[in-house]
């Protein structure tokens, strides 16, 4: 027996809200363009890539913590408007 499982390994990313890891599958990947901060739903878009819960909360958090330029590696702020209209639209179609 060689100690290997069948199970594939899950890849985790880190929320930059709430900063708790979570499987990739389950965050959602941002991007910015410009100088505004866009969901990434298929994760195709090029460039650097941070993840969040898609919930307000957690978007509210890395707002405040001013966590998107940073971990985008922008030189001013991100307008984040776009990204929040995304996210009501996806907690509307949630029931």
């Amino acid at each position: 027996m060689s100690g290997r499982t069948q199970a594939r390994a899950c890849p985790e990313r880190t929320c930059v809200g709430c900063r708790e890891r979570a499987a990739k599958s389950d965050l959602l990947r941002i991007v910015a363009i410009g100088d505004e901060c866009l969901p990434d739903h298929r994760g195709t878009l090029p460039g650097r890539g941070a993840y969040v819960h898609p919930a307000v909360v957690c978007l509210d958090q890395a707002v405040r913590r001013r966590a998107f330029p940073r971990a985008l590696r922008s030189a001013g702020p991100l307008d984040t408007e776009e990204l929040r209209k995304a996210l009501a639209v996806q907690a509307a179609a949630t029931p």
